[in-house]
């Protein structure tokens, strides 16, 4: 079965944008453009603007700068905001309209106090008079998902006529499932006869699903799926665009899909975004959490000093990760502890060892994370009391405590005197013993 390409619509810039506190100004969207350029994506969403006038010149900078992608602007079903979006795209080289209304009978009502039938008219003059300005005009039915399917395909039917060349399905409000969006989908692709129009997703992730339904669709006939980088957006975000590219990429004997995605670039663009919003990433965040990586339990540390696949369904450097990471901590084994003392320049026969990681257990119960300068302090405490400490050893210490001190951007370890009482741990050393 031949695999078939997948269009990535980056949203960071726009729906990411809104998320509470993640709002950038124009030469930090600018910035981002560029490493979201790097990461291969096919459709950069570069603002909506006429939110405002630094919106505006944000998506103007990023039309007259970034080459490679399609550059979307949003737009509501009206001409001044069309006319807005022009103005801001007409200087990229493959400028894109994005135009969203509503179709939900709840929005209709409550929001648009407009007919069905009023709704119906203004998507069709909207995309027709975009499309008048430009080739590519994208069309999303807000609240797709729950808008009655018969209404839905009509409106659909009428932009497609209309000019219009992608169709966004949109879980605005992250309320589908799986089976339920793959069926739209479905049935969709079944009424849309012209295969010159590109089906497209953009889910939110309420209910967690969102990368689940993107996912979906793709078996149903979707081609494009809009993301965000770490999933940011509003509420609880968007699909995830690393979690869509690895899925992809990790499980291609289930998907048959590619795309055009520098998976190796993955990691960079997550970390910028955290730096240019100030807001970090969760640590058990798929593919970009700094525990992603990570491994404490001795059992699974032991696994993967032996095999990395082990335990790792893919590598660290094949999103951007430099390494996999041992973190020793109260639940790590001899495995791991013995081989971070030979990273740190001490060897230990079995016996040392033993006294070294009784010790390290007690110590580990009470910081949580040790790191390498109370390793060295806890080995030279030991040593002390038996034999010389090596004069080598003051300078590893103070490399080590220097790292350490400037490692721990995440948490801070507490001054605590290390407690070096070597009473026994009953079940819990058992178990760690012999990893």
């Amino acid at each position: 079965m031949e695999s078939a390409r997948i269009t990535i619509f980056d949203t960071t810039l726009r729906d990411g944008e809104q998320s509470p506190g993640c709002s950038m100004n124009v030469q930090e969207k600018l910035r981002l453009a560029h490493q979201i350029d790097r990461l291969g994506v096919d459709v950069i969403e570069a603002g909506f603007p006429i939110a405002s006038e630094g919106d505006f010149a944000a998506v103007q900078a990023i039309a007259a700068t970034i080459r490679r992608p399609s550059i979307a602007g949003l737009a509501r079903a009206c001409r001044p905001d069309i006319e807005r979006a022009w103005q801001a795209l007409k200087g990229a080289e493959k400028p894109r309209i994005h135009v969203f209304l509503a179709t939900s009978d709840i929005h209709l009502r409550y929001k648009l106090k407009i007919s069905r039938q009023e709704c119906l008219q203004q998507a069709r003059d909207a995309v027709k008079f975009a499309k008048s300005l430009c080739a590519d005009v994208e069309f999303s039915p807000e609240d797709a998902t729950r808008t009655e399917p018969e209404f839905l395909c009509q409106v659909l039917e009428a932009v497609v006529e209309a000019g219009a060349t992608t169709l966004n399905i949109p879980d605005t409000v992250g309320y589908t499932i799986p089976t339920e969006f793959a069926a739209l989908i479905t049935m969709i692709r079944r009424r849309i006869s012209n295969e010159r129009v590109m089906i497209s997703t953009h889910c939110h992730n309420d209910l967690g699903l969102a990368v689940a339904n993107s996912l979906a669709a793709l078996g149903a006939g979707a081609r494009q799926i809009e993301c965000a980088i770490n999933g940011i957006g509003e509420r609880a975000g968007n699909a995830s665009l690393e979690e869509i590219a690895m899925a992809l990429r990790v499980r291609a004997d289930r998907y048959p899909y590619y795309t055009g995605i520098v998976t190796e670039q993955l990691f960079p663009a997550s970390q910028m975004l955290s730096d240019i919003t100030k807001v970090p990433v969760q640590p058990n965040k798929a593919i970009t959490g700094r525990n992603a990586f990570a491994h404490e339990a001795g059992i699974h540390q032991d696994g993967m000093l032996k095999n990395p696949l082990t335990y790792e369904i893919m590598t660290p450097q094949s999103v951007g990760v430099p390494d996999s990471k041992l973190v020793l901590g109260k639940h790590s084994g001899r495995h791991a502890l013995g081989l971070r003392c030979e990273q740190l320049g001490h060897q230990f026969d079995r016996r040392e060892l033993d006294e070294i990681y009784r010790k390290f257990v007690v110590l580990a119960d009470k910081i949580k994370h040790v790191q390498d300068h109370h390793l060295l302090e806890l080995i030279e405490h030991t040593q002390s009391r038996s034999r010389r400490v090596p004069p080598a050893h003051a300078e590893a210490r103070a490399t080590a405590a220097a790292v350490g001190s400037r490692s721990s951007s995440f948490s801070e370890l507490p001054s605590t005197p290390l407690p070096l009482s070597s009473e026994h741990h009953g079940e819990q050393e058992d178990y760690l013993w012999g990893v």
